[in-house]
């Protein structure tokens, strides 16, 4: 008998996204695994459960994905209470955040595969959703600005381009520098690694050099120190008010992310420019006041937009692109329609959450 993958819906308010897709169960199961979806999980992804019954998947009720399911694939930490010992569960876990409630599971966590393997660039699942927030994150920041992203020659006379700030040379800020091109606007990136200048120019954006560089390992910034942080502040007021729009993409999943835009940055911005943080979350975020899934303005007229879960925006292809990075995963794992949790191979040992990790 195949192992059996099911997929529960998504039951945060704002998360709109599905974890495995139509086109993804029929990829699973020419590797000889079944599959069962909750109703309606795909629904706010445009994926009716017609779709899923057409590809193969058996619909059923929550209650039963939990019950039968062998592995549950998720977007983020599903209902615990319901999980059965022994279910592999692959998802968005936060491992460090009541690691109890998955003690009874293999639970393989996104959060710690290890990027820098080649091979395992096809299930990283942090990359392909921060690839859609990037691209979202220009779209959202063109349409809250009140001017216009390219320059246009009208009978009124010649509107000068939109000035966007990018700061975050990573997956997500070389995609809104390079959305935020396309829409016309002026773009200039801004990365504390030196390494990423030359991906930023690559998107045809300028770059923008403070004179601070945190190179790290594996191609990730190290924290800068205290005068570093100072200087690059200060460098960062003085640059930030000639731009219209900043977005600002440094997250760091289960930790304060940094402050990249202080209070005395947004003081100098003109009323009506926008910044957009996809740091923003519960732990805080990349610029002064922001707020989750919110939108403040200043007392200067700036408009902060908090946006830090843009991919449940575009549900549909954050979907598909996560559902492709479960599938690699799987079919990683799978042998002869079996799913192996192999704590020796080194994909696996980076995404498995070990006893050590669960104890608080």
């Amino acid at each position: 008998m195949n192992m059996l993958v099911g997929c529960p819906a998504e039951t945060e308010w704002h998360e709109n996204r599905v974890a495995v897709t139509p086109e993804v169960v029929a990829r699973l199961r020419r590797s000889g695994l079944d599959v069962i979806v909750e109703a309606g999980a795909g629904r706010h992804a445009s994926f009716p459960d017609e779709a899923y019954v057409a590809a193969g998947a058996r619909v059923a009720e929550r209650s039963e994905v939990f019950a039968e399911a062998d592995v549950l694939a998720v977007i983020r930490r599903p209902d615990c209470a319901r999980l059965r010992a022994g279910q592999i569960v692959i998802g968005l876990l936060q491992p460090y955040d009541a690691p109890e409630e998955l003690a009874a599971v293999t639970a393989l966590a996104f959060e710690g595969l290890p990027r820098t393997l080649s091979r395992a660039q096809s299930m990283d699942v942090l990359s392909s959703q921060a690839n859609v927030a990037g691209y979202k994150s220009a779209v959202l920041a063109a349409d809250t600005f009140g001017g216009f992203f390219p320059m246009m020659m009208t009978a009124a006379g010649t509107v000068r381009p939109a000035k966007v700030l990018v700061l975050g040379g990573g997956v997500a800020g070389l995609q809104a520098m390079g959305t935020a091109r396309r829409l016309g606007a002026l773009v200039t990136g801004y990365d504390v690694r030196t390494a990423a200048r030359a991906d930023i120019a690559s998107t045809g954006a300028a770059v923008l050099d403070l004179g601070v560089t945190a190179e790290g390992e594996g191609g990730y910034a190290r924290a800068l120190t205290a005068a570093e942080q100072a200087a690059q502040r200060r460098a960062l007021v003085d640059a930030i008010g000639s731009f219209d729009v900043v977005i600002t993409t440094a997250q760091v999943p289960g930790h304060r992310p940094p402050e990249l835009v202080p209070a005395e940055a947004l003081a100098v911005m003109a009323p009506g420019s926008v910044v957009v943080d996809l740091g923003a979350g519960p732990f805080g975020g990349n610029v002064a006041g922001s707020v989750p899934d919110g939108q403040t303005v200043t007392e200067n007229g700036v408009v902060v937009v908090g946006a830090g879960n843009l991919p449940a925006q575009v549900p549909r292809a954050a979907s598909s692109a996560w559902a492709r990075n479960v599938a690699a995963l799987l079919e990683h794992l799978t042998r002869d329609g079996s799913v192996v949790v192999d704590p020796e191979d080194d994909i696996t040992a980076g995404l498995l959450v070990r006893a050590k990790e669960r104890v608080s």
